[in-house]
């Protein structure tokens, strides 16, 4: 039975929206859904707007995901990202490898 905290990733077009708390636990589900997802879209940006939590695991999947887009041809972009998410990034120097959109996300405006 899943906790409040788990992960809920939702597709909406190109965007893989997800929140709750992204750790090693849901790492597979992330990595599975950015793979596939980047199988089938050109662009495919990740909404991060509801995520409560980001460990260096998940964003290491982040991290490979767009540098594996990067080699063939495909974009991926984190959109949403929080202050958790945002400090995160810097702290393990990631926000140098993945592109980040400081435009509101989707689920903003929701």
């Amino acid at each position: 039975m899943a906790d409040a905290t788990s992960p809920v990733i939702s597709v909406q077009g190109s965007t893989l929206v997800m929140s709750g708390a992204l750790d090693a636990r849901s790492s597979t589900r992330v990595r599975e859904a950015l793979y596939a997802h980047l199988s089938d879209h050109q662009h495919v940006v990740v909404d991060l707007d509801g995520v409560e939590s980001v460990d260096l695991t998940t964003l290491r999947v982040l991290a490979a995901a767009s540098r594996g887009a990067d080699r063939e041809g495909r974009h991926l972009t984190l959109r949403g990202c929080g202050p958790a998410v945002r400090r995160m990034l810097h702290l393990t120097h990631l926000i140098r490898v993945v592109d980040v959109d400081r435009t509101p996300s989707l689920t903003a405006s929701a």
